[in-house]
Order: structure tokens, then sequence, then C-alpha cells
């Protein structure tokens, strides 16, 4: 680090932070810093005062992220208290923090009648799934957001549009290094009753086919065909990951204390024990073995990101 950094701060700051308590997966190095700003003028502030060469890497509950077993050098940012917000606001739209859990979003949604309950079902926050423009049952973020409040890596408090985003399958794009604080989505109106048996349904249909009970990030690998299970009596199975790691002979197998459940292939969990390299490295055979069986290049879903351990 410089002389300069760390930045007087309204939030939190610490040295040497493990990431493995953060984690969903447990495992992950130690982070050179993690930052919890206060509020966003305590980010844009941060942001502003600390040198453009030391990297910045934003987190939310690290429910689709392997952090490497080496950690993560430079600033870890993770929003807190300050940005888990849920506001009604009028013709069916809701202002949401980027902290708050998408599952709260969908529930606080339908108790007045605003049909997010796509959201009920993935893990994570709002932020994450703004950036990687999540999606289950045939609804993505694309098709219910209306704006993003973001700070950009230089500090600058800016606003994006839908036709900013640039919104793709698991994909959208903001500039560089930029933070989501605070999102406007809208759904269709509805009643409470229909969409909280809506996402009861939901629920119901993802414990009967996922290992909700185990240490995983949910889908490891992108569907390739593009686009995610509708959940319909008529969706097509050919192309999605679990069928082609099924295919390849891949439900189940492991690395140290990684495994694909044998639940759903696509999931990979940490059965107790399981390093980032476990979990990556059992990727990284999945990948090699279903290019084998079929030709298709499977693309990760779940984000890896820091430096492995060196001996």
């Amino acid at each position: 680090m410089t002389e300069k950094f760390p930045p007087t701060v309204r939030g939190t700051i610490v040295a040497n932070r493990l990431m493995s308590d953060l984690s969903w997966l447990k495992v992950g190095g130690m982070a050179d810093y993690l930052y919890q700003p206060a509020d966003k003028d305590d980010l844009s502030n941060f942001l502003s005062n600390t040198p453009k060469n030391i990297p910045v890497f934003i987190i939310g509950v690290c429910s689709n992220l392997i952090v490497r077993d080496g950690g993560i050098r430079g600033v870890v940012i993770k929003l807190g208290r300050g940005f888990n917000n849920i506001d009604i606001l009028d013709n069916n739209k809701i202002s949401v923090g980027a902290a708050a859990l998408d599952s709260h979003v969908a529930r606080k949604a339908a108790d007045v009648g605003i049909d997010l309950t796509f959201l009920r079902t993935i893990p994570g926050t709002i932020g994450g799934a703004v950036k990687m423009n999540a999606g289950c049952y045939g609804s993505y973020i694309e098709d219910v957001f209306e704006s993003a409040s973001v700070v950009t890596r230089e500090g600058k408090l800016i606003t994006l549009n839908k036709e900013d985003m640039h919104f793709d399958y698991r994909s959208s794009e903001i500039p560089k290094g930029s933070i989501i604080t605070n999102v406007i989505l809208k759904g269709n109106h509805k009643t409470s009753v229909e969409l909280k048996n809506k996402m009861q349904s939901a629920l119901d249909r993802r414990s009967e086919s996922q290992p909700v009970d185990a240490r995983s990030c949910g889908s490891t690998f992108r569907n390739p065909s593009g686009f995610s299970s509708t959940g319909k009596i008529d969706d097509v199975h050919d192309l999605k990951a679990w069928k082609v790691i099924d295919n390849a002979g891949m439900s189940g197998a492991s690395i140290g204390g990684a495994k694909m459940s044998n639940k759903h292939s696509n999931f990979m969990i940490n059965i107790g024990d399981a390093t980032a390299a476990d979990l990556e490295n059992l990727g990284k055979e999945v990948i090699k073995k279903v290019y084998a069986d079929s030709g298709i290049k499977l693309e990760w879903e779940i984000m890896r990101v820091g430096e492995p351990l060196t001996e």
C-alpha cells in the first residue's frame, strides 16, 4: 500500500481480513483490507481519495464467488446497513439498496402487490443481481430494471438507465471499478396472496431439485443455451449445464472437499473441508470432461477472484 492509504472514513476499515468467514462456500484467504462504508457519501470520499493503483473489489454476501486461498490484494468493499433499504414507491416501483437480499426484496414487494417473485429463490444481494442480470424461471433483472445509482472509481455519483446497462445473459455493463449503491425496480401488480403462493411454489420446486441445505453458490456454469430454465412443462433441457454435466458422467464427481451435487449436477458444494483450489480444480475438470463428451465448452457463472496460495 502507499503512505496515503487508507483515507479517513466514517465506516470501518480493517487490515488482513480473512475472507472465508464471509464466503458462502467458506473458502478464501486474507484480503489486504476490508472496507465497509457508512453510506454512499462515505464510499464516494473513500474512492476519490484512494490511489488508482490500489485495486478495489466489491462484494455482497459472496453467494456467487470463490475467493482463492491466497486472498485478495488491495481493498475489498462490502456494503452493509447503509445500503439495505427497501422503499416502496408509486406506480409499482420499489427503491432498493444494493446490499438488500434478493429474497427480502421479493417478500417486501409481494406484501404490496408488486411482482418481483423470481428474486425469491435467487441467493445474494440486489447489487450482484443487477451486475449478473440474475434470473430464473424465464424472468431476469433486466425485465424489471428502471435505473441504478452508482459511485464511479473516481468517486463520482452517477445514474445509469436501462439502455446504459447493456444487459445480456448473466451479464451487464457498468463503468469499470464502479459500484452500484441503489436500484429502482418496477414489477407488475398482482394480489399479495397470488404472489406469496407463487413464491411458495418456487421454493417447493427448488427444494425438490436443488441441494438447498448444502454449502453452494447456486449454478456453477452458465447454460450453453444462453437462457435460464423456464420451469414450464415444455422446457427444453438439451443445452442446460446440468444436462451436459450429467451426460459427461460428472454428477457426483469430487476433488478433495469439493463435489458436484448428485441432486443437481450444476451445483458445486463444499462437503466440509474444501479449499478454493479444490473447488476451482473440480470446475476445470468438469469443463474438460464436458468438452470431451459433447464439444461444448462450459463457461463459469461463479466468479473466481484473488490469488492462489503459494508454497
